[in-house]
């Protein structure tokens, strides 16, 4: 009797299989942004911009994919900078809920932070990189809230070449400081020397000042 029944089963389990494997999602389409807020002097005035933009971002984000936003300080290249990270759940109630959360923790961080004295951009993007590279997703997106003048501290090491192959930096909101009224090469100085950073490391390179144009940051118009 079971012999007479085994093929049965057989079909029962292989189209059991199947179905599995069709509502499998495809990790290749995950997407993994990692956002850098410039948090020194007086540049801290502009989080509530940053908030738009990560609210943005958290409402583009799928199931499945994974988002950290971490702070420029002193001294980037630091787990303890990021203020806070998820990979979202593949239940889109559940990203939901991790999205609330997530929300809800950046705007506690930003009304706790304190201006910092320096701006290490560099080991802000090599904490990104570690963190994206371990998660590996599809997509590797690095956002720059800053200014881009960077400044650090007396005896660190930043001059390291960046490995950038399959991400794209984003660098928004850069404002101009108030030497650059008195000479814009100063400010076209800095995205050029960014870019070519950047570009030298394998990565792709692009500035939205217009925050109206975040969809770029998604590859869509």
């Amino acid at each position: 009797m079971r012999g007479k029944y085994l093929p049965g089963l057989l079909l029962l389990l292989s189209g059991a299989f199947l179905a599995t494997s069709c509502t499998e999602r495809d990790v290749s389409l995950d997407h993994g942004v990692y956002m850098l807020l410039d948090t020194s002097g007086t540049y801290t005035k502009e989080l509530d911009q940053a908030q738009r933009i990560i609210n943005y971002v958290l409402a583009e984000l799928k199931p499945g994919d994974s988002f950290a936003v971490a702070s420029i300080d002193t001294a980037s290249f630091s787990e303890k900078d990021i203020w806070f990270k998820k990979t979202f759940d593949d239940r889109p109630s559940r990203a939901n809920a991790q999205k609330r959360e997530f929300r809800e923790v950046i705007l506690k961080h930003m009304k706790q932070v304190r201006p910092s004295r320096f701006t290490d951009i560099t080991g802000g993007l090599l904490q990104a990189v570690e963190y994206l590279n371990e998660r590996n997703p599809g997509k590797k997106t690095i956002i720059i809230f800053s200014d881009l003048k960077e400044e650090i501290p007396e005896g660190y090491v930043r001059d390291i070449p960046l490995q950038l192959n399959g991400f794209n930096v984003i660098a928004v909101n850069v404002t101009k400081l108030r030497s650059d009224n008195v000479d814009p090469r100063e400010y076209l100085d800095r995205l050029a020397d960014w870019q070519r950073k950047v570009e030298e490391g394998g990565g792709s390179w692009q500035v939205i000042n217009d925050l109206d144009r975040l969809e770029s940051i998604f590859g869509t118009s």
